[in-house]
């Protein structure tokens, strides 16, 4: 086992399989030392546990709910990653993480929901997990989800 690996088997969690696109685009690539992912959308066992839009109210998905999704999203998208490169132990920094929050028009706490991404990836990788970031609002997101994440990282 890798290094990247043992440690998310310490937090408890599996990388899962790596999506089949839903359109014309493949979910990661590299460029020069960097990969770059495409959004990534929380899918569990292939399906969005919940969709619609983040915010307060019965009818809308609760920050606290969103958060996870975030993680799980930015699960997906080391998947991703590892698929381009073989393993995470290659990953020498997260550079960047754009994390798309799909909101009700009242709702202003995207940083706290893309917080999800950015916690877990501190606690996969420590120091090299560090990085930049954007929690964007948006009206909507593909299949209706409530969050996306793309990561862009570095490797040797």
């Amino acid at each position: 086992m890798s290094q990247i690996t043992d440690r998310l088997a310490e937090l408890g969690i599996t990388l899962p399989t790596v999506s089949v696109p839903a359109g014309a685009y493949v979910p990661a690539v590299i460029s020069g030392n960097l990969v770059f992912t495409a959004g990534q959308l929380p899918f569990v066992d292939g399906a969005l546990s919940q969709t619609g839009k983040v915010g307060e109210g019965d009818s809308l998905v609760s920050p606290a709910a969103a958060k996870e999704f975030a993680q799980t999203a930015a699960l997906n998208a080391l998947a991703a990653v590892e698929s381009v490169l073989g393993s995470l132990d290659r990953v020498t920094r997260v550079v960047k993480v754009t994390g798309f929050v799909a909101s009700d028009p009242s709702f202003t706490g995207q940083p706290g929901v893309i917080n999800g991404a950015s916690e877990f990836l501190g606690a996969v990788f420590g120091d090299r997990g560090v990085h930049a970031r954007s929690a964007v609002g948006v009206a909507v997101l593909p299949l209706d989800s409530p969050v996306e994440v793309e990561l862009i990282v570095e490797f040797a």
